[in-house]
């Protein structure tokens, strides 16, 4: 472990989405409403809140992604990359489930 103020913030969260995911998973139904309404506003924010350093310029171009040499950063930055893939490409692959209370076709 990275004995650094990183490491202990990277070890921090890494044990609370890990706890969160574990936690999820294994709930019954009650519990598991209960966690999703006391943690994912919570997780929503806090993507929010990454999301917002890294919201797009005028040119497309996010201000908080380091800036090459010679030239801009891609666009879209990795951030809103990983956020997308993970959250609804991932999302997109998974077969509709009409049994499941709160999910719609899109």
């Amino acid at each position: 472990m990275n004995n650094s103020i990183f490491g202990h913030l990277e070890s921090s969260l890494n044990g609370y989405l890990g706890d969160l995911t574990r936690r999820g998973e294994t709930a019954d139904s009650a519990t598991a409403l209960r966690i999703a309404n006391s943690e994912l506003p919570r997780v929503v924010a806090a993507l929010q809140g990454v999301l917002d350093e890294h919201k797009p310029d005028d040119q497309g171009r996010c201000p908080s992604c380091r800036k090459r040499v010679f030239g801009h950063a891609p666009a879209p930055c990795r951030a809103y990359l990983a956020a997308h893939l993970c959250l609804l490409v991932t999302e997109d692959d998974q077969p509709y489930d009409s049994n499941t209370p709160g999910l719609s076709t899109r």
